[in-house]
C-alpha cells in the first residue's frame, strides 16, 4: 500500500482535486476523524488512508492514476450503506472516492430516459422523477441508500415484481476504470464492462452517471399491515404456511409484493396490491391471505406517500439498525426450495430456543419474482433471476462475548434453513455482504463468476478495484472445485 506521509502521493491527490483542501483528507491529519466518513457498521472500523470529493468525472480518474501509483487499492463510497463498510474499502489504509457531488439529473421529454449522477440518494430520486413528468422507476425503500451502488448491485424494492431489479433500468453508465480512462458502457459500447458493473460494479470500476429507462408512476396500491403478536411454534408454522401459500402460487399477480418480517415478539405481515379497492378485495378472497382483522388499511393514490409507506414499513422492520452494531446473512429461494411445514417447525422451534445474545433480532422473508425472473441468468452480473423469495436475518450486536454469540445465533439460523431443504448452491444478495461468508464470491455471483474474473484480470489485472469479498483476478480453486 502507499504512505500519504510522501509529498508525492499527497501532492498527487491533491492535484487531482485542484488542489483544494476542501476535497481530499489524510489519515493522520488533524481533521481526518472529523471529516472521515461514517462507518454503517460499527462492528467493523475501517480508515481509508486517503478519502477524497470530487466534482467531476475527470477528477475521479485522475484519483484513480495516483492511486495506482501509490499502490493503493480504491473503492466508491455512494450513499455508504455497505454492512462490511465496503464502501471505504472494508480494511484500513485504501483511497475512497465519495460521490456526493455527483447529482446531476435530467429527464429526456421524448423517452423519458433519465441521466442520474452516481451520488444522488434514492429518497432524492424519486422526487426528481416524480417531478420531471410522473415517471418512477424500481429500487429499494430506504431513502438514503446512494444509487451507485444499488443501481450496480441489484436493487430489490417495492415495483421490483412489475419492473425488475434497479439495475434492469440501466441503459448506459458512465465508468472510470483502473488504467483511468473513462467510457461509457452500454449494449453497444464496452459491452463487457456493462455486463460486469450489472452485478459487481465495485469489482470493475466507479461509474459517475446513469442512462435509465423510466416507468408511469401507478395510480394508486391498496397498503396493508397485519401483525400476529401471540402463538406457539404451531401457531407460528400455520401463519407462515398461509402466507407462503398464497406467494408461492407461480400465476400470483405481479401487482402484488408483501415481505413476512418475525421479531422476538411477534409476526409481522406487509403487502402492498396496486390497483382498485374492488380488485384487491377480489385478489384478497381468491388466495387466502391470512391477514383478517388487519389493523391497518390503507388505500393510497399519491406516489410520494405510497413509497414513503414502504421507507417507514422499511424503517420499522430494520428495528433501527442504522449506524450501529449489526450482523446481517441473506440467502435466496427457488420454487423447489420453500419451506415445508417439517422445515418451518425446525426454524421456529430454532428461533424459540436459541441464544440470540441481543433482543434486537428480525428476518425478513420477501416475496420476489415476477419481472426479476423475465432475464436469464447469464445476461447480467447479476444472476439470482430463479429467486422467488428473499430471507435477510439481522441482530444489532454489542462487543465480545455478545457479539460472538449473536453472530453464531445467526450462522446456525441458516445452517437450519438449508438443512431442511433441497441440497443446492447457497446463494446471497451481493447487497447484502457477509463478511464472514465462507466462498462469499460463489454465493453471490454463482455461475458468472468465472466470466467476471475473466473480465476482472483484463481490465483491472492489478485488483486496483478491491474490497474482501470482491471478485477475484487470479482465483483460488480449492480441492471441491469452489473458484473464490
Amino acid at each position: 500500500m502507499g504512505n500519504t506521509s510522501s509529498v508525492v502521493g499527497r501532492e498527487c491527490f491533491m492535484a487531482a482535486v485542484g488542489g483544494d483542501t476542501n476535497m481530499a483528507t489524510f489519515r493522520g491529519d488533524l481533521l481526518y476523524e472529523f471529516r472521515a466518513l461514517p462507518s454503517y457498521n460499527l462492528a467493523i472500523p475501517v480508515h481509508p488512508d486517503v478519502i477524497t470529493y470530487p466534482n467531476t468525472t475527470t477528477q475521479v480518474a485522475e484519483i484513480v492514476r495516483c492511486a495506482v501509483e501509490g499502490n493503493y487499492q480504491v473503492q466508491a463510497y455512494s450513499g455508504g450503506h455497505s454492512y462490511g463498510n465496503y464502501g471505504l474499502g472494508g480494511a484500513d489504509g485504501h483511497v475512497v472516492v465519495d460521490l456526493k457531488h455527483f447529482q446531476n439529473f435530467s429527464m429526456d421529454p421524448d423517452t423519458h430516459i433519465a441521466t442520474i449522477g452516481a451520488g444522488t440518494n434514492l429518497g432524492d430520486l424519486q422526487d426528481r422523477l416524480l417531478h420531471a413528468g410522473g415517471r418512477a422507476m424500481a429500487h429499494g425503500s430506504c431513502p438514503q441508500v446512494g444509487v451507485g451502488g444499488h443501481f450496480t448491485i441489484g436493487g430489490l424494492g417495492l415495483m421490483s415484481r412489475q419492473w425488475g431489479t434497479a439495475l434492469d433500468h440501466v441503459l448506459e453508465a458512465e465508468v472510470v476504470l483502473a488504467n483511468s480512462s473513462i467510457v461509457t458502457a452500454s449494449e453497444t459500447q464496452h459491452q463487457d464492462i456493462f455486463w460486469a458493473i450489472k452485478g459487481a460494479a465495485a469489482s470493475f470500476g466507479i461509474v459517475t452517471q446513469f442512462k435509465v429507462r423510466t416507468q408511469e408512476v401507478p395510480k394508486g396500491a391498496v397498503q396493508y399491515t397485519y401483525t400476529f403478536s401471540q402463538g406457539n411454534v404451531l401457531d407460528k408454522v400455520k401463519l407462515f404456511q398461509a402466507w407462503q401459500s398464497a406467494v408461492a402460487k407461480p400465476n400470483i399477480t405481479r401487482d402484488y409484493s408483501t415481505e413476512l418480517t418475525i421479531f422476538g415478539d411477534g409476526i409481522v405481515i406487509t403487502g402492498s396490491f396496486f390497483g382498485t379497492r374492488e380488485e384487491f378485495h377480489e385478489f384478497e378472497q381468491e388466495n387466502n391471505l391470512p391477514i383478517q382483522n388487519m389493523g391497518n388499511v390503507a388505500y393510497i393514490t399519491n406516489w410520494l406517500a405510497l413509497v414513503a409507506h414502504a421507507a417507514e414499513n422499511y424503517l420499522v422492520s430494520i428495528g433501527g439498525a442504522l449506524l450501529t452494531s449489526f450482523y446481517s446473512k441473506s440467502v435466496s429461494f427457488t420454487v423447489d426450495e420453500l419451506f415445508t411445514e417439517h422445515a418451518l417447525v425446525a426454524l421456529f422451534t430454532y428461533l424459540d430456543t436459541a441464544p440470540k445474545g441481543t433482543p434486537n433480532w428480525w428476518i425478513i422473508f420477501d416475496l420476489e419474482g415476477g419481472a426479476t425472473n423475465d432475464v436469464p441468468m447469464n445476461a447480467t452480473a447479476y444472476i439470482h433471476r430463479d429467486a422467488v423469495m428473499w430471507m435477510q436475518s439481522y441482530a444489532v450486536i454489542g462487543f465480545e462475548p455478545p457479539a460472538f454469540v449473536s453472530r453464531r445465533f445467526l450462522d446456525r439460523l441458516h445452517q437450519v434453513v438449508i438443512d431442511n431443504r433441497p441440497p443446492g448452491p447457497l446463494r446471497s444478495y451481493p447487497g447484502y455482504v457477509d463478511p464472514y461468508l465462507k466462498h462469499g464470491q460463489v454465493a453471490y455471483w454463482g455461475s458468472n463468476l468465472e466470466q467476471l474474473q475473466r473480465i476482472k484480470t483484463r481490465v483491472d489485472p492489478k485488483d486496483v478495484f478491491h474490497n474482501p469479498q470482491s471478485v477475484a483476478v487470479n482465483p483460488i480453486i480449492d480441492s471441491h472445485g469452489l473458484v473464490y
